[in-house]
């Protein structure tokens, strides 16, 4: 059923989402045929407002959306934008060039290429755990592709949401780059629009959902999604290292993070050693109190630490054991780093993915008890591997499958923009980062010219005796 402009018009807001749309189609050609130094230019005001004009403002915002520390947002907000919006500003008049290919012999007289061309009006739906982070990173590669583009943040945060939007108001026209505020009827409203290409970070269950609606007007997707992500140490794992490292990919964000270690399996004679060091570094990173240690960040609302907190007691509920953590505090949506042993199948925590500070810990034995119970579920976002052994290695990376990993580390392969970064099946479809995000906004146009009668023309009706001769040869030969 076709929707009226009026009924695609938010409740909460005098917005016309059809007009907006109409006007970002409008321009879509001229945006689309910009220079890479028009495009650099725009990328260089984005450059300009996070790093330097907006800084203490996204600071600021994202400590009363949920406690994020200024300095984990230097990091893990504003450094990313900074080295993706460099990145491509280093490599984006290569990547616009056109691209020749080969010419097989039967096309002599022929050259061919490929061009990228940008897809048009586009559409970027983001969430709440990195706000600024997994809104402008799509973006930079959207701008880079020269496309038209409508942003969607997440209604969760609205302190940074309402930044953002005073930083896309102040850089850009709404016919070439607006955001739009609202919660889901929005992003529904939204999703009803006959956009060239929709750019969704978020949960399966959400992306199932883009993608049906993203269907009904042939889009084209990237869907960044998430699931339960392992993190395997075995026997030879350096403990300490491991530990560090894990204990910071899992409580950065307060867990809060799609490539973060979702549960631990580790060999049975390495866990209690294990379990020992990660306690040890989760304090030195947080002291012995968390809460007031300023490094940790908080819940993002009280849904989301409800929800948590059913976990936690669903593990009670079902005899799981607490090493370290499980303290809470509702008034402030904190939990405290948390490991859990001990755990049945059926638990929750083993189900669903947690996005938050816990960490369950399964043991095994034997590597084909680890690659076989990863490959009863469904492909992760992320597997991370602790081993000095290469044939272990070598053997989990053939005999699974994920969107990513790491090797004696967590979280930083998001971190290389010269890496592909997306999921697989229901962990994600497509990739972003670098030249892979410019990739996903852009159309690979084939382009074939001709320049004389060529060889194929030899074979062009009627189909003479002699023409078959020279089929059967080109069947055999060419």
């Amino acid at each position: 059923m076709i929707q009226t402009e009026t009924e695609r018009t938010s409740s909460s807001t005098n917005i016309s989402y059809d007009l907006l749309f109409r006007k970002q189609q409008a321009q879509m050609l001229v945006t689309g045929n910009s220079s890479a130094k028009t495009r650099i230019e725009k990328l260089n005001r984005l450059l300009k407002a996070v790093r330097e004009t907006y800084r203490t403002q996204i600071q600021e915002a994202l400590y009363k959306d949920f406690g994020k520390p200024h300095t984990e947002t230097d990091l893990t907000e504003i450094y990313p934008i900074v080295k993706e919006i460099k990145h491509t500003r280093k490599h984006l008049h290569r990547w616009m060039r056109k691209q020749r290919v080969e010419t097989p012999l039967t096309l002599m007289g022929t050259s061919s290429w490929y061009r990228y061309e940008s897809k048009g009006v586009c559409l970027i739906l983001s969430p709440w755990n990195f706000p600024l982070n997994l809104t402008f990173g799509p973006l930079v590669s959207a701008i880079a592709a020269g496309n038209t583009v409508i942003l969607k943040p997440s209604e969760m945060t609205p302190h940074i949401a309402g930044v953002m939007q005073k930083i896309i108001e102040d850089l850009y026209r709404e016919e070439e780059i607006a955001m739009v505020q609202g919660d889901a009827d929005t992003a529904k409203a939204l999703l009803d629009l006959p956009f060239n290409h929709i750019f969704f970070t978020g949960s399966p269950g959400i992306g199932k959902k883009v993608m049906a609606a993203a269907a009904k007007n042939l889009s084209s997707v990237t869907l960044e999604l998430g699931g339960k992500s392992p993190v395997i140490v075995d026997e030879s794992a350096n403990l300490k290292v491991a530990a560090k490292r894990i204990a910071w990919g899992k409580y950065m964000n307060a867990g809060q993070i799609c490539v973060s270690p979702d549960y631990l399996l580790i060999h049975h004679s390495a866990k209690a050693d294990f379990l020992k060091l990660i306690e040890i570094e989760v304090q030195k990173f947080f002291t012995s109190n968390p809460k007031s240690s300023g490094s940790y960040s908080r819940i993002v609302n009280q849904r989301h630490y409800d929800r948590l907190m059913e976990h936690l007691e669903d593990a009670e509920e079902k005899n799981g054991v607490t090493r370290f953590g499980g303290k809470s505090d509702a008034a402030e949506n904190y939990i405290s780093p948390t490991v859990i042993e001990d755990l049945p199948e059926d638990a929750s925590l083993m189900q669903e993915e947690i996005f938050g500070p816990v960490l369950p810990v399964k043991t095994y034995k034997e590597l084909e008890e680890v690659i076989a119970y990863i490959n009863s579920k469904e492909r992760p976002l992320a597997l991370y591997i602790y081993s000095r052994r290469k044939k272990n290695i070598n053997k989990i990376l053939g005999e699974t499958r994920a969107g990513s990993s790491c090797i004696n580390s967590n979280v930083l392969q998001y971190a290389n923009q010269n890496l592909p970064f997306g999921g697989v099946n229901n962990s994600g479809i497509g990739k972003s980062n670098g030249i892979y995000g410019f990739r996903e906004f852009s159309n690979q146009r084939a382009v074939l010219k001709q320049y004389n009668r060529g060889i194929i023309q030899l074979l062009f009706p009627p189909y003479t005796s002699w023409k078959q001769k020279i089929a059967i040869i080109t069947l055999k030969w060419f």
